[in-house]
């Protein structure tokens, strides 16, 4: 009886839906239902095409860099060329008709600023005309870099005056010794020279003595002084040249760590090390001398003289013979990866204090302390300066994605009404000596979080998402101020990572 019953109330169930689905505000219901979700679907997947978006109370970046020989740097995900026409012309329709938002303003600065990156000047003044921008009035980004100055700078920090022991490195950082008052005072100029002769330490160490590992002014200033003999044409003067790793299977990360043994090689045994072919730099980018080579995006090892006498010594069959020059195949992959660390400073890294966790209790020591300092002194010498190719590169890439928050940020200080009403910029020496030397502008705090997602599950056990979202969860909680996570992997796709990383953040953030 129960059972008859059930059945019945479905019938009478079904018969009322089947003639509340044939009416016609049910249909229209349906179809705007239907309608909801293909818009839904493609805001989100729209969403997940920028490189740079907020969710709730956290802002997301992202950048890879594939493990291909293109470079060393891919570049942020862009919308194309179509859509940035679009916007200028949405944004001149805006400057016709005499109404900005907040909002527009910000894309307005934004839109401005990218011209100067990837235009020549006159492209770039034409697209500031066509904004209604004049390029008195246009305020300097913060967060970019004036890359041909900075560029010409660090040759000139990387290279001996005269017949100085040392470059110009003194405590007046950045431009303070080219100001023409400076320059032609005997008071300063001398003590200038007496700082280069003494040996100041390198200016590409940032920070105290306490942030940095035990030593590094003196190890970063002897690798200098070691990489750049003053007479490389000198019978003492030894060198080793090597190519970079180019097997199908070594990143860039296995690439820098294999050059790091070769530089303690060359420590050890007093040779200037002269590094030849990297694949990651053979491509169009890479221009003139600097194609195929780590110069077309850091200062190059040694100077130009020691490199040409290193391949002019490679091709004496003498030379070889008695060991001048030696190349990367006459050492073994042992002494390679796992040799010994040069002594030459002693033992500082018995002073590292390692801050690494492991289920929930700090490390008192790591096994091969020694390797980890070592490392981190060879990289930093290799990386000391970037090149204008490199600073262009992190030009594009903090623009995508800091952009608009620079432009948020420079637009709270300026009239309500600009661009209409600004005075003209006037240039100072402060500005021009002084403030053009800081470092471009990021967000702070910013959390960094590399997701590998490549061939790495090959050589240790994969993390997960979850794993990941508990660390920010937990460094988060710990420093509540932090809301900026810039999110990096090889992966060739980002927005792909993106999308998977958000569905997991948004249960947490929101």
């Amino acid at each position: 009886m129960e059972a008859l019953n059930q059945k019945s109330l479905e019938k009478v169930v079904s018969q009322k839906a089947l003639q509340m689905g044939s009416s016609f505000p049910c249909q229209i219901c349906v179809v705007g239902f239907l309608c909801g979700v293909c818009l839904t679907s493609f805001f989100l997947a729209a969403l997940t095409s920028f490189s740079t978006f907020q969710i709730g109370p956290v802002s997301f970046w992202s950048t890879s860099s594939a493990n291909s020989s293109s470079g060393v740097f891919n570049e942020v995900t862009t919308t194309g060329c179509d859509l940035e026409l679009k916007e200028t012309e949405r944004l001149t329709d805006l400057k016709i008709s005499g109404e900005r938002n907040s909002d527009e303003k910000v894309s307005l600065l934004y839109s401005a600023w990218s011209g100067p990156l990837t235009k020549s000047s006159n492209e770039a003044f034409e697209k500031l005309q066509k904004l209604g921008i004049s390029w008195s009035s246009l305020p300097s980004a913060p967060h970019l870099e004036n890359c041909k100055v900075k560029a010409k700078l660090y040759e000139r920090l990387d290279k001996r005056t005269g017949n100085e022991s040392f470059p110009p490195w003194t405590s007046w950082k950045g431009f303070l010794p080219a100001y023409p008052a400076s320059a032609n005072n005997e008071h300063i100029q001398y003590f200038t020279q007496k700082a280069a002769s003494d040996g100041t330490y390198p200016p590409w160490v940032a920070g105290s003595d306490e942030e940095n590992y035990p030593l590094t002014r003196k190890v970063q200033r002897d690798l200098w002084m070691h990489q750049h003999p003053l007479n490389c044409r000198d019978p003492d003067v030894k060198f080793l040249v090597a190519d970079w790793e180019r097997l199908p299977g070594f990143g860039i990360g296995a690439q820098i760590a294999g050059m790091c043994g070769l530089l303690a090689i060359a420590i050890s045994e007093g040779r200037v090390l002269v590094t030849n072919y990297y694949n990651r730099a053979d491509h169009d980018g890479c221009k003139g001398s600097s194609r195929s080579s780590w110069s077309c995006y850091f200062l190059p090892q040694t100077s130009q003289e020691c490199r040409d006498r290193a391949f002019e010594l490679l091709k004496s069959g003498e030379a070889r013979k008695k060991g001048i020059v030696t190349k990367k195949e006459d050492y073994t992959s042992k002494h390679i990866w796992a040799g010994p660390t040069p002594r030459t400073w002693g033992e500082p890294w018995n002073y590292l204090q390692p801050t690494t966790e492991v289920n929930g209790s700090l490390l008192a020591s790591h096994r091969k302390m020694d390797r980890r300092w070592w490392r981190a002194q060879a990289v930093r010498y290799l990386m000391r300066f970037p090149t204008e190719y490199t600073c262009n590169l992190l030009n594009e890439a903090r623009h995508a994605a800091f952009g608009k928050l620079a432009a948020k940020m420079v637009l709270d200080g300026l009239p309500g009404d600009w661009p209409k009403n600004t005075s003209k910029k006037r240039s100072s020496d402060i500005d021009d000596y002084v403030w053009s030397n800081h470092k471009a502008w990021v967000p702070r705090p910013l959390l960094s979080m590399h997701v590998r997602m490549g061939d790495k599950a090959c050589e240790m056990k994969v993390v997960e998402f979850e794993e990941y979202m508990q660390l920010g969860d937990r460094i988060r909680s710990r420093f509540p101020n932090l809301d900026s996570v810039w999110l990096s992997t090889e992966m060739q796709v980002p927005s792909l990572l993106l999308s998977i990383f958000v569905s997991l953040i948004i249960l947490d953030v929101t």
